[in-house]
């Protein structure tokens, strides 16, 4: 027994020195290059790591033989071909045939098992490359026994939490950082040195990611499916799926108390520098207005991660104690701060520049996430987190469902056509001018605005609007796209009905 423990304990460290390795081989093959010979490379890598790492004793069915095969020409394909839509569709197949390999190469059945047992599985095997090194890092974890003879019982999980939660809080220092110059500063001091990130954050982020996602996708060939090995093959029956509740309440501490340091550090300087007026020019070399009107994108990626992390912790938690939910409820509130101050910066840029469809789309982000991180905490704190998948799931449908409603891209019309004609909406230091190159490239939803916009246009802004009525009204007369029965749209059908009436 202990003998067993061992190997998957050195199985599961060969997991994650692999994963490792392959992350940086993905940064160096596919991040940056375009697509070319080192797609190949990447997913036979992954596939060999996967045969190498698979469980012992296990034969990979005959029936399976073509899925790797399958996924190594598919991948060649995306050398051969110069076409870089052709090669999205390439690559999406190859890696789900790559998915399916490292399934077969664990002994399991592939190819016989019914679609329903097949989809099951790759949800699974989904999940697990989500969840990435975290499946290896558990199997790592010592018995209680041999552990309290060699190191101190606290030892294990505490090491155990730093190696998921260090990663992560570093994570959030380059978005704030990226996003934040003072803070940014401030770490370079308290550092001792200066921090020129150039391109490094980006890498880093990839090959971190590639390697979480590749170390848990290989990990399937080392442990299987689970809840799959039951199943009969070829059983019609969906298999359920099991959330194995492995996480020990002191690594999930560790991993919070990292994330609350960094987010809290970063929630001190914005109380101060962003909420609280004091000198961004003496801080870090530029004006208020500059440092505000920035970051944003950042800072809601770091929402979204912590967001993220409060899920998965929830999911996989087996002891949920008073301090663990003090952790967690500081984690959310820390988060709304972050989202307060994503929400005041994208104002400010808005403000200053006008509204264009990807801004609004990062707004409605922002207040569907504070939404959800309040459903997120009150249900935390009522002990009913199994919910949290299906109101966040309900929250997502109601956002998408206003945006439809809304039309993003008449609103975004409508708006930068009012900054044109009533300039005393542009602060002093904004642009109030039109931008007829962006609304040039709206969608066919922001044609009547425009159109109704004519006459109260200056003379100048109606001809380069008129301009764009004209081009489009030719588009949607000569394309051959547009003439076919099955492409009918009812935005389209107004954007016509609307540019019949432009002159």
């Amino acid at each position: 027994m202990i003998r067993t423990e061992t190997r998957v304990r050195d199985e599961s460290r060969g997991v994650l020195g692999v994963g490792l390795g392959l992350g940086l081989l993905a940064e160096v093959a596919v991040h940056g290059p375009a697509f070319g010979i080192g797609v190949p490379i990447v997913i036979s890598s992954v596939l060999a790591a996967g045969w190498w790492v698979r469980r012992r004793g296990r034969m990979l069915d005959p029936l399976d033989a073509w899925l790797p095969v399958g996924a190594l020409v598919l991948a060649m394909l995306v050398a051969v071909r110069a076409d870089p839509s052709l090669a999205v569709l390439d690559l999406a197949l190859a890696m789900a045939l790559v998915g399916a390999s490292l399934a077969a190469m664990s002994g399991l059945a592939v190819t016989r098992r019914s679609a329903a047992v097949v989809a099951t599985m790759a949800v699974w095997g989904l999940g697990a490359a989500l969840l990435g090194a975290a499946t290896a890092i558990r199997l790592i974890r010592p018995d209680r026994e041999s552990l309290s003879r060699s190191v101190p019982a606290w030892v294990g999980p505490v090491g155990r939490g730093l190696i998921i939660g260090l990663p992560l809080a570093m994570t959030f220092v380059i978005l704030f950082a990226s996003a934040d110059p003072i803070f940014r500063d401030g770490i370079a001091d308290l550092l001792g040195f200066r921090l020129d990130l150039g391109d490094l954050p980006g890498r880093v982020w990839f090959m971190l990611s590639a390697a979480w996602l590749l170390a848990g996708a290989i990990s399937i060939a080392a442990t299987g499916i689970p809840d799959a090995e039951g199943s009969s093959v070829g059983a019609a029956a969906s298999v359920g799926l099991v959330v194995h509740r492995s996480l020990g309440l002191a690594e999930a501490l560790v991993i919070l108390a990292a994330i609350d340091v960094v987010v809290g550090g970063f929630v001190v300087l914005q109380i101060g520098y962003l909420f609280g007026g004091l000198d961004t020019l003496q801080a870090a070399g530029i004006p208020y207005a500059q440092y505000a009107r920035r970051g944003f994108f950042e800072l809601v990626a770091a929402a979204c991660l912590a967001s993220g992390i409060v899920v998965v912790l929830e999911g996989t938690i087996a002891n949920r104690t008073r301090l663990y939910l003090a952790a967690v409820a500081t984690l959310i509130a820390l988060t709304a701060v972050v989202l307060v101050s994503a929400a005041l910066r994208l104002g400010l840029y808005q403000g200053a520049y006008g509204w264009t469809e990807l801004r609004l789309y990062v707004f409605a982000a922002i207040v569907t996430m504070a939404i959800g991180l309040g459903i997120m905490l009150g249900l935390v704190l009522v002990h009913q987190s199994r919910w949290l998948p299906h109101a966040l799931a309900v929250l997502g449908i109601v956002s998408i469902v206003g945006l439809n409603v809304l039309s993003p891209a008449a609103f975004v019309a409508a708006r930068n056509i009012e900054r044109v004609i009533d300039p005393s909406l542009v602060p002093p230091d904004g642009h109030s001018g039109l931008d007829a190159a962006y609304l040039a490239v709206l969608p066919d939803d922001a044609i009547p605005v425009l159109v109704d916009a004519l006459v109260r246009l200056p003379d100048r802004e109606a001809d380069d609007v008129l301009s764009i009525l004209r081009a489009r009204r030719h588009a949607l007369e000569s394309d051959d796209a547009f003439r076919s029965p099955f492409s009918w749209n009812l935005g389209r059908e107004r954007a016509r009905s609307a540019l019949s009436t432009v002159p």
